[in-house]
């Protein structure tokens, strides 16, 4: 039976992955910092392991994850958050929030589990479009989210010789509880069960990044390889319109 690990599995795309990984037979470890979540939906899935701690906390990552002398096939690092900032006025108390879980929780993980890496074990960071480009109000986000695609990216190169691959997630919107927070237009929106399908389909074909909704992502990726004035000027006449 193949295993995988998973956090910020308690709500979301990662609730949705960790529930179709278990429908699929997969021996699946769902993370995250709230145990009654985890529990509830886990309950009497025999295939299912819960382990809750705080992807925040280097130590505590690093008890709940290390102890585990098993190898996973594929780890997803999917748990992180979202705020944003108004008017450019940087606030570094948010920033610092933004990146203890989507960067440094990422790191926290990785290094907790690297020990017990092996030849065809797959890591998966979760990324974002929005680092594609620049975007109003998403600076602590964006750039955190950039930094993802940053490591994603160099890790690939580092642990190829060890038979490891690496894959990036890159979402548009889905529709969660972090998004239910969104004030503006979200186009493309999509379900956690479209996310989870294109995510597993990608992963499955290990693929160096897997984005979506096709259409979305490729007219981000589009924007992103025009010069930098140019981006712009677009970003920020679709974003006045939105």
């Amino acid at each position: 039976m193949k295993r995988v690990l998973i956090t910020g599995a308690t709500s979301g795309i990662g609730l949705q992955l960790a529930k179709d990984y278990a429908g699929d037979g997969w021996d699946v470890t769902a993370c995250g910092r709230n145990v009654i979540a985890l529990q509830t939906w886990a309950e009497g899935r025999d295939n299912v392991t819960v382990l809750s701690f705080d992807a925040t906390n280097t130590e505590a990552t690093k008890a709940a994850l290390s102890n585990d002398s098993l190898s996973y096939d594929l780890i997803i690092l999917n748990a992180g958050t979202c705020e944003y900032i108004d008017f450019g006025v940087i606030d570094v108390s948010l920033f610092k929030r933004v990146f203890d879980i989507n960067l440094f929780g990422v790191l926290n993980c990785i290094e907790a589990l690297q020990a017990n890496f092996q030849q065809g074990n797959h890591l998966a960071l979760m990324g974002s479009t929005a680092a594609y480009l620049g975007l109003p109000r998403a600076e602590a986000y964006g750039a955190s989210k950039a930094a993802v695609s940053y490591l994603a990216r160099s890790l690939s190169v580092d642990l190829e010789h060890k038979g490891i691959s690496v894959s990036l997630i890159s979402p548009g919107f889905v529709k969660t509880p972090l998004t239910d927070k969104n004030d503006f237009v979200m186009p493309m929106l999509v379900t956690p069960e479209e996310a989870s399908a294109s995510i597993r389909h990608g992963l499955a074909k290990k693929k160096a990044e897997v984005h979506f909704p096709k259409k979305f992502t490729c007219f981000l990726k589009f924007l992103s390889s025009l010069p930098m004035a140019m981006q712009l000027a677009l970003v920020r006449k679709i974003t006045r319109k939105a």
